[in-house]
């Protein structure tokens, strides 16, 4: 696992042993991103959320492409050491906060802030995403232009739309779609 592009290109991320953690891959990564520049363009000064946060790959990501600041939601003790370990990697951490708690005791302290791109990535088969869109509504979380990038497993149910928030595209990979949501799209999304 590397840092695809910016200030941090190329950097290797610590990752996991084992398979209870699932880190997004380069490939799907490189996608997502290429989706989002294609998109939204840059993303200087954005503020990005990166919940289920694991390694912190997309936020680090996002950090490395310019993004002002990126907060790290993730309650499991190791991947918040490798959390650590990857921003300090990339000289990243000045940019970054790590929020050490389940995701709903985040979201509700993070009530009203308001966060251009959002990352969701859970664990597959739990049906997380519809309710952690729910949250992210409720708690006012999403910027009126900003973006939400959810991952889910292909069997995991993930509907067209979550109170305001619309799916904008979906894109499929061999065992995970990504759902893009906003606000009503002013761009086709394709």
């Amino acid at each position: 696992m590397r840092v695809i592009s910016g200030s941090a290109k190329g950097r290797i991320l610590a990752g996991f042993s084992g398979r209870d953690i699932r880190p997004t891959s380069d490939r799907i990564r490189e996608a997502i991103f290429s989706i989002l520049y294609s998109r939204l363009g840059s993303l200087a000064g954005k503020k990005v959320l990166d919940i289920f946060a694991g390694t912190g790959a997309m936020g680090i990501e996002a950090l490395s492409r310019g993004a002002a600041e990126a907060f790290f939601v993730e309650n499991n003790r190791q991947a918040i050491a490798l959390i650590r370990g990857n921003l300090a990697h990339c000289r990243l951490e000045s940019k970054a906060r790590i929020l050490a708690e389940e995701a709903a005791a985040a979201l509700f302290r993070l009530s009203g802030a308001r966060f251009d791109l959002v990352f969701i990535d859970p664990p597959y088969g739990k049906g997380l995403v519809p309710l952690v869109l729910t949250m992210i509504d409720g708690k006012k979380l999403l910027a009126e232009d900003g973006v939400i990038c959810a991952e889910a497993g292909k069997a995991d149910p993930v509907p067209e739309t979550v109170g305001p928030l619309i799916r904008l595209k979906m894109s499929p990979y061999t065992s995970t779609v990504i759902h893009f949501f906003g606000h009503a799209p002013e761009k086709d999304w394709g």
